[in-house]
């Protein structure tokens, strides 16, 4: 098989098996088929199935490089993220196919410097729903805005995963079922202020709110996206003046953020967050530890 069909055979895989979603799926697709490109030219053809089991780490090495090169020069952060895919793609050709290529494991990408999250402050989040509630033109539209803004970080929700609510979650009630990334559901308490925020658009919204219908809309009925959420949050922060850091992930991180530095159990918000992972919430702690430090240096006589 060519490696084209390979590529479309674990893109299906992805999409029909595993339920990826549509956003990973595309960066994987496109990963891969930049290597698949690549591998047409240097190998002088387009490869098939024994041509990347014969692949030698030199010749993933000379993608890694070309992909550093030219004006679309990737940086490191999206380089290790190309390697990942070509690995995930080769695990999807060893058990499908049995095509496996052990050798292309010595190859490493650039060692990343992890970063820490970048939340919104908490009169940041105040201002950002106040803001939205003022700036739209209709009324109900405000609404929406000022519950979903609310309700993300009010929960710490994923924006995914709050344009996931559907009609028939209303009311929304005090513990709320999410089903976040791989299909893994939490329980996530809800605040007062956030159930009347969804309650208050829902009353005001011209759209019937029912059934499997989505629970957030756009100006026309549609669904509400997450482009559209971007847009909204960068229209807002530019209106307030605050930095471009402050996108709809920053109202996670600051629920995160928030919790713990009032003193939350660092397990528990790894359960409220969803994270697969520990060390993925002991970032915020590590933030949490950076500006106490910050203001010892600042007020401390001896600093």
């Amino acid at each position: 098989m060519t490696g084209a069909a390979l590529l479309a055979q674990w893109i299906a895989y992805l999409s029909d098996e595993r339920r990826f979603a549509a956003n990973s799926i595309d960066a994987y697709q496109r990963d891969v088929a930049a290597f698949l490109g690549f591998l047409q030219g240097h190998l002088g053809g387009e490869p098939g199935g024994a041509d990347l089991a014969k692949l030698e780490p030199r010749d993933l090495r000379a993608y890694l490089a070309h992909r550093r090169q030219g004006e679309d020069a990737l940086a490191d952060r999206s380089v290790s993220r190309a390697l990942a895919a070509i690995r995930s793609f080769y695990r999807y050709l060893e058990r499908r196919h049995g095509l496996a290529n052990p050798r292309l494991g010595l190859v490493r990408g650039p060692k990343l410097k992890r970063g820490l999250p970048r939340p919104v402050s908490e009169g940041g989040a105040r201002a950002l729903i106040e803001e939205a509630e003022a700036e739209a033109r209709e009324e109900w539209a405000g609404a929406r805005d000022a519950a979903l803004i609310t309700l993300i970080y009010a929960a710490g929700l994923r924006i995914s995963e709050a344009l996931a609510l559907q009609g028939r979650d209303l009311p929304l009630p005090e513990t709320l079922r999410i089903k976040g990334k791989g299909g893994k559901e939490r329980l996530v308490p809800l605040l007062s202020a956030a159930r009347e925020a969804v309650a208050r658009y829902a009353a005001l919204c011209p759209y019937a709110l029912n059934g499997e219908a989505p629970l957030f809309r756009a100006a026309r009925g549609g669904a509400y996206s997450p482009r559209m959420a971007q847009a909204l949050m960068a229209n807002l922060r530019g209106r307030l003046g605050l930095p471009s850091s402050a996108t709809p992930h920053a109202l996670r991180h600051a629920f995160a953020t928030h919790l713990l530095a009032a003193g939350g159990d660092l397990r528990a918000i790894q359960e409220l967050l969803g994270h697969e992972s520990l060390s993925t919430t002991q970032g915020y702690a590590g933030l949490e530890a950076k500006k106490i430090l910050q203001a010892y240096a600042r007020a401390h006589p001896r600093a």
